[in-house]
């Protein structure tokens, strides 16, 4: 029988990989199935199976019957047939894992970018389905779903988010589009701005008008407003809008936009005012979205674009989180091995290929001149680009491309929850200063907001456990009972708690100093720190110069705050938007946190219980969007929209001017991001 030793293109859609997921239940351990069928017309030997997904990390003590791990990273695993093992002609393969790291919730949490890993070095990517799961049927979900207007919508104006003081009367004739006058050099860059923004997002539609021709005129008043703060007038002949800034002109702009489009695609149930004031302002200085680039690589034209998707929602920040285990998306010229090596995933190469990325290399990372262009357009759209490089931890990707980084004696630092050894930087090692100190140097020169994020989050309970050098600054540090009871944990390198979550470890005194000599570097730059919660631990960081991201419940938020943090609130369990729609299987995204639908985002009110002074600390709110299951962008539109928009309204619109019926009429009129829709 002739036999396939090496891949040819030919084979890709001959052989598939499909998936059975059986969740655990009172008498059975849970169980994931692969079945690899060859249709090809020969037989398949000599290779092994490499898969990756965002929850389909086996777990490297699992039982596999029919294959043996011959490799594993967190959700990338290379799994090889018995010795000597033939796959025939129209045969299947079948392979039964009795223990995964962390359990199948929704069908993209299953395997994706499959590939044949040939014994000769050739790869062949494979046709891979969603995973079934039993008991559990019905159409797998994608694209973003559909919000119809009704047919008597409850307002007749479509604006989000929604103004906090509007009071017009009338219609008049529905404009074609809008007739733009600025007189001011400001005034003439805040018309550029929205016009690109429409051409960008509305290409076909036509709002802003370059002559009189149909167009409504609008022209531009100076007041002495708030900040972000605008008002429009109508009047017979057209519109005015005021504002003390180019984001408040920019803004009222934006209204005037969503009206016509209102209007425009509902003629008779959507109107333009005849006449009456718009007077508008946000109830929260921060409002904001961010990216993980890391998991998912986004380009700077998808970056652009989100941006104006973000000014269209009225908002004006964007966390932009630069590194992770899986990548290091952003040029550092004094490190250049960071975006050489750290910015590419495949099979064979240091960073292997994660999350359906596949067996050819992948990835990419944002050149100074490009994130310069990205930081100028986020100026013009009122938006604040805050850069993340996560540190200590998730720093597998740094370190792979910069080893010397590593304690040169350790033997290892602990596991991570996401299945990553030793991807800690270790803060008793002095290289580790030099190399981040240089990397603060060069983003802050590259960001006019002078903010850093710096993580801080999900550092294992046993890091540095295996590290002479972080022993011994311990005992330095707290004694040695201390560093005697940190060295024990080195035989828990799988343990999945994390160092704040247990007081007085060794860890979290470690990771506090750390924390503190950047967070003391950064200030000397006259630059603000920004953390996740984590960063708090320890006590060690200047309120003054320092903010946090509040993630794992909205009271832990309030506490930090009650603490005399300032903090931006973006709680996992509702405005992670990598988090599923819904419970159900049939739902793309996450659910370690739960789920959380467009109405249930909508009316989660983040303020609730806090005290005055708490409320005095609290900066805002910001949705987080991880991409882990988003290598699929039809996924990115059903995870992200309509609730960016349901957040953006929460952080403008005040708790008593909300109202979830008029947001469902009118949320189907925002735009998205890829055009994918249910």
């Amino acid at each position: 029988m002739p036999a396939i030793r090496s891949a040819g293109p030919h084979l890709m859609n001959t052989i598939s990989l499909e998936t059975l997921w059986t969740p655990a239940s009172e008498d059975r351990p849970s169980v994931y199935e692969l079945s690899l069928r060859n249709g090809a017309s020969e037989a398949l030997v000599d290779f092994a199976l490499g898969f990756s997904g965002p929850a389909a990390g086996i777990d490297p003590h699992a039982e596999i019957d029919g294959g043996t791990l011959r490799s594993r990273l967190s959700n990338w695993s290379l799994i090889a047939p018995p010795d000597g093992y033939v796959l025939p002609p129209g045969g299947t393969w079948r392979v039964a894992i009795r223990s995964l790291t962390h359990p199948l919730r929704h069908w993209s949490d299953g395997a994706r970018g499959a590939y044949l890993a040939f014994a000769d070095g050739r790869m062949l990517p494979i046709v891979t389905t969603p995973p079934n799961v039993v008991g559990e049927d019905g159409a797998l979900l994608t694209g973003a779903a559909r919000f119809l207007l009704p047919e008597a919508p409850p307002v007749e104006l479509s604006i989000i988010p929604w103004p906090n003081h509007l009071a017009v009367d009338g219609a008049r004739a529905t404009p074609s589009g809008l007739s733009l006058k600025p007189m001011s050099t400001e005034e003439q860059r805040v018309v550029a701005a929205f016009t690109e923004m429409v051409r960008e997002l509305f290409p076909d539609e036509g709002l802003v008008h370059p002559t009189d021709n149909g167009g409504m005129p609008v022209t531009f008043s100076s007041k002495p407003l708030g900040p972000e703060a605008y008002e429009i007038a109508f009047n017979p002949t057209g519109a005015i809008v005021s504002a003390a800034s180019q984001a408040g002109h920019l803004y009222g702009l934006v209204t005037l936009g969503q009206i016509l489009r209102g209007a425009l695609q509902h003629p008779g149930k959507l109107v333009v005012p005849a006449s009456g004031t718009i007077a508008d302002s946000p109830a929260l200085a921060w409002r904001g979205a961010h990216l993980d680039v890391a998991r998912q690589f986004y380009s700077s034209g998808e970056i652009s674009r989100l941006l104006k998707l973000l000014a269209w929602n009225k908002m004006n920040r964007f966390h932009w989180h630069l590194s992770d285990d899986e990548a290091w998306r952003v040029e550092i010229d004094a490190y250049p091995a960071l975006t050489s090596v750290g910015a590419w995933r495949g099979h064979g190469l240091p960073l292997p290929p994660f999350l359906g990325s596949g067996p050819s290399r992948a990835g990419g990372y944002y050149s100074k001149a490009e994130i310069r262009e990205i930081v100028a357009l986020g100026q013009t759209l009122g938006i604040e680009i805050v850069p993340e490089i996560d540190i200590p931890g998730h720093c597998y990707a740094a370190l792979e491309a910069l080893p010397e980084l590593r304690d040169p004696g350790e033997t290892h630092g602990g596991e991570s929850v996401q299945g990553f050894l030793d991807n800690c930087l270790n803060p008793a090692h002095e290289p580790v200063y030099r190399f981040i100190e240089t990397v603060v140097d060069e983003l802050l020169e590259l960001f006019p907001s002078r903010i850093f994020h710096l993580g801080a989050d999900e550092v294992p309970l046993s890091a540095w456990s295996g590290s002479p050098k972080a022993l011994e600054l311990l005992e330095r540090l707290a004694g040695k009972e201390a560093a005697d009871r940190h060295r024990a944990l080195a035989d828990s390198i799988t343990s999945h708690e994390f160092a704040d979550q247990i007081g007085g470890s060794g860890t979290a005194i470690l990771q506090a100093q750390f924390i503190g000599r950047v967070h003391r570097y950064i200030a000397s730059k006259g630059a603000t720190t920004g953390g996740w919660e984590e960063a708090a631990h320890g006590d060690i960081l200047d309120r003054r110069t320092s903010y946090l991201v509040g993630w794992r419940d909205i009271e832990i938020s309030a506490a930090l705050a009650g603490e005399g943090h300032d903090i931006v609130v973006s709680p996992g369990q509702r405005y992670y938007l990598d988090m599923a729609n819904g419970p159900g299987w049939s739902e793309p995204g996450a659910g370690w946190a739960g789920w959380s639908g467009p109405e249930e985002t909508y009316r989660f009110e983040p303020r609730d219980g806090w005290s005055e002074m708490q409320l005095q600390h609290l900066l805002g709110v910001q949705t987080c969007i991880w991409s882990e299951p988003m290598a699929d962008r039809a996924i990115f539109d059903r995870l992200v929209f309509p609730r960016i928009s349901a957040v953006a309204e929460t952080g403008w619109t005040a708790p008593g001017n909300k109202s979830w019926k008029r947001f469902a009429a009118l949320c189907g009129l925002m735009p998205i991001m890829y055009g994918h829709w249910a």
